[in-house]
């Protein structure tokens, strides 16, 4: 059980020319940690290097809040984020 990630959020926006998605958070996320992207076209993992929460840098983000982090690949709206 230990290896199940745990969701962490929801993908609300994806940002084409930033190469930045938005993410509701249910759970704590913190640059550094390494997160899966899941949905119907999307599985991939990746470090989290950059937090932005209401346009400024922030080293760790709480539950409820909606943030910006870069992604290396494209998301999707709706696309769930594991902590892995």
């Amino acid at each position: 059980m230990a290896d199940t990630p745990q969701k962490i959020g929801v993908v609300t926006h994806y940002y084409t020319n930033l190469k930045v998605g938005t993410v509701l958070l249910s759970a704590p996320l913190s640059v550094g940690d390494i997160v899966g992207f899941r949905g119907h076209t999307t599985d991939f993992e990746q470090e989290i290097k950059d937090v932005q929460y209401e346009h400024k840098d922030v080293a760790r983000a709480e539950i409820g809040q909606e943030v910006g982090v870069l992604v290396e690949k494209k998301v999707r709206e709706g696309d769930e984020v594991f902590l892995v």
